[in-house]
């Protein structure tokens, strides 16, 4: 009785009690192990062990190094650097792929926007392609379509917790001589066909943000089995252009970097993370379990979809929106649910085509560069209707919950579930 009740009582929107009366946990998982981490810095130090110039520090101090070993073992790659963020590392990546002014770089727009500015920050032109159906990655045979004679490289953004199809990618970028970088920030540990998503392409990109599987506040790693390409990205991450001066056996081209430095602190609390990240992911993976099999009833609700050969990690629990079968539109969906107190989104990230910079084609103060300069050819569409899939999913279909991150449970997703049966118990009264 007091179920049934629950799911006709009038709903939030409409001056009723909210089902979650309180918001539910964030995604934080800082426990005693990376405390104690923390503190053993903090007692013994040093705080960063970096210095910008050739020699014994030019690497990072113990806890970089150690987080960096770390990263080589769990996913079998050669090279894993450190960065400041993922961001930072993106862009380390596209420096150690010497990408470029004149370069061109496909990627799809349904991403955060550091994807696309990692490659602006060098000076080279994003080029968007449209993306898959159901697994929200990029689309090989749209990207086959925005290749240029200026394109060298792809990224593949392994969105949401699974990887991109990576066996028509590599037949790509072997066919037409293009590097593949892989924005893994939200796939830790996702595999495709048994090999580990980030470390399929040339080089790979991980986070530790505050709100990712693994966090550290901030935090990236960039990984590659390539020793030109980890060098290049070390250069980029500690002031390159000093430090190759004493490096006479240097002959890896022009070089400048920044500080893309991680600290000793940040480096000690990302390892206890990582040593968690399979319990992580297993515990996140039993709860999307858990609130599948009570939505797959649903008419209206296409639930996750895991392509053949993929394991899942489950950023984030994606669901997509048939408004004509549920009966309402998603965003009346996720209005509904939000004044129930469970946060929805309402399509993910605006596609980055769209945005505002991408429109005026306007990345450095009001100039034009690098979309119309010296040495660059190319000519970019950033139009509406280049990117059918992503548009549509951002604008009429697709929303997602993280109500199956830890340490959030199975009483959150009950409570999620009740939620969703009680605005569908009232759908008549959303309709617009």
């Amino acid at each position: 009785m007091k179920k049934q009740k629950a799911i006709v009582s009038k709903l939030a929107l409409r001056g009723g009690t909210p089902v979650l009366k309180k918001p539910y946990p964030p995604v934080y998982t800082i426990g005693k192990r990376e405390i104690a981490a923390v503190m053993q810095v903090l007692k013994k130090g040093p705080l960063s062990d970096f210095l910008g110039v050739a020699g014994e520090y030019f690497l990072g101090g113990k806890r970089v190094l150690s987080l960096e070993h770390a990263f080589t073992k769990k996913f079998k790659v050669q090279h894993a650097v450190s960065f400041n963020s993922a961001t930072t590392a993106l862009h380390g990546a596209i420096v150690a792929l010497g990408i470029g002014p004149g370069d061109e770089v496909i990627l799809p727009p349904y991403t955060m926007s550091a994807s696309a500015m990692a490659v602006l920050m060098n000076g080279a032109v994003p080029v968007f392609a449209d993306i898959d159906e159901k697994t929200f990655c990029i689309d090989a045979k749209s990207a086959r379509m925005r290749i240029t004679k200026n394109t060298k490289a792809i990224m593949a953004v392994n969105l949401f917790g699974q990887a991109a199809d990576f066996g028509p990618l590599l037949a790509l970028a072997k066919e037409h001589n293009l590097k593949l970088i892989e924005d893994n920030a939200q796939a830790p540990a996702a595999k495709w066909r048994g090999r580990y998503a980030g470390t399929i392409g040339d080089v790979g990109v991980f986070s530790f943000n505050f709100h990712k599987t693994m966090q550290s506040g901030e935090g990236g790693i960039l990984v590659t089995n390539n020793d030109a390409y980890a060098l290049r990205a070390q250069l980029c991450r500690n002031h390159g252009e000093s430090v190759v001066d004493g490096m006479p056996a240097y002959d890896g081209g022009p070089i400048f970097g920044s500080n893309y430095r991680m600290t000793e602190l940040t480096a000690a609390i990302a390892e206890v993370q990582l040593s968690r990240l399979d319990l992580l992911n297993t515990k996140n993976q039993a709860l999307v379990r858990y609130l599948s099999e009570q939505l797959s009833s649903v008419p209206g609700l296409i639930l996750p979809y895991i392509a053949p050969g993929n394991t899942h990690v489950y950023f984030a629990y994606v669901i997509k929106v048939d408004e004509k079968k549920l009966g309402i539109s998603r965003d009346r969906l996720v209005e509904a649910m939000r004044a129930e107190g469970f946060p929805m989104s309402r399509g993910y990230q605006k596609p980055l085509h769209l945005y505002k910079l991408f429109q005026e084609q306007k990345a450095f103060n009001n100039t034009h560069v690098p979309f119309k300069s010296e040495g660059y050819d190319g000519h970019p569409d950033y139009s509406k209707g280049i990117c059918p899939v992503a548009e549509r999913l951002y604008e009429k279909e697709l929303t997602m919950t993280q109500i199956c991150q830890h340490p959030r449970t199975k009483k959150h997703i009950d409570l999620f579930v009740r939620a969703l049966k009680k605005v569908l118990a009232h759908k008549n009264e959303l309709v617009q």
